[in-house]
């Protein structure tokens, strides 16, 4: 028995999450996006996952460099959340922002709460996505709330 994709959809959406943006750059070839398909794996080593879209650009230059970085957006950041989903606005994404530069070379977004550097260790292919399993370089953590998505809206704890 088949679900259809819309009750998936509003199935997945039922659960809170964080929200992410997920960076890669090679030269000034930069890409990011933003993701909800991320999590812990292991302490140790420190893995971390995240799931991207077959046809993104980011996902093709996390392919190409092997490397990507995590922020973890923090309360006021929907606004980022959402022009980095929006692909038909994606040559804005990285205007007006004052990215550093972590330990793998990939931008990292002013404001999150928290931010993982990695290193890719293991791609797999599941359906329209890929999977990336990140070797966790370096993390840094401030002390902020964090954004929440639920239900196609966002939320804030403290």
């Amino acid at each position: 028995m088949a679900v259809d994709a819309e009750t998936f959809k509003r199935a997945l959406g039922s659960w809170a999450t964080g929200v992410t943006i997920v960076t890669s750059q090679d030269g000034a070839l930069r890409h990011g996006m933003t993701v909800s398909a991320f999590n812990e794996v292991s302490l140790d080593p420190p893995l971390v996952l995240i799931c991207a879209d077959k046809t993104s650009n980011t996902q093709a230059l996390i392919e190409r460099t092997r490397t990507f970085s995590v922020s973890i957006l923090s309360q006021g950041q929907d606004q980022l959340s959402r022009l980095f989903a929006n692909k038909e606005r994606e040559e804005l994404r990285f205007d007006s922002l004052d990215c550093e530069i972590g330990a793998t070379g990939c931008p990292r977004i002013p404001g999150a709460l928290a931010w993982l550097d990695c290193s890719v260790q293991q791609a797999v292919e599941a359906g329209d996505h890929v999977v990336y399993i990140g070797r966790v370089e370096k993390a840094e953590v401030e002390d902020l709330g964090p954004l929440i998505h639920f239900r196609g809206e966002y939320g804030e704890i403290s």
